[in-house]
């Protein structure tokens, strides 16, 4: 039982299953902010590789999902969260992004959790 608050990286689908359509996009979003909210609650630090890789791409000019900029920003933020966090969180349906982001937690000898309820308050 871990005893301290943890930093856990909330990965889910972006993108996946939704054909670049804005409004599924927030959807998919809405659903890792909830996750991030409730871990918050629960004593510990959320992030999400969104809140960090968006503003970025939109800064360096980045025009569209998937243009250049987007590619050399998005996953590469994530995977540089997953070395600083203490654990992964896994939460909704297919994407190959959030399962790179397991496996690399698995590789850093991170926590990996699929349900809030499997992790303990502080």
């Amino acid at each position: 039982m871990n005893t301290k608050p943890q930093m856990i990286l909330v990965a889910g689908p972006y993108r996946s299953g939704t054909n670049d359509d804005p409004v599924k996009i927030a959807a998919n979003v809405a659903a890792m902010t909830d996750a991030s909210l409730a871990l918050f609650r629960a004593g510990h630090l959320p992030v999400m590789g969104e809140w960090f890789a968006l503003p970025l791409i939109e800064h360096a000019g980045g025009r569209q999902i998937g243009d250049a900029v987007f590619d050399e920003i998005f996953h590469p933020v994530s995977r540089r969260l997953v070395a600083k966090c203490d654990a992964v969180l896994r939460i909704g349906g297919a994407s190959a992004g959030a399962d790179e982001m397991v496996a690399l937690g698995r590789e850093h000898g991170k926590a990996i959790y699929f349900s809030i309820t499997d992790i303990s308050a502080p």
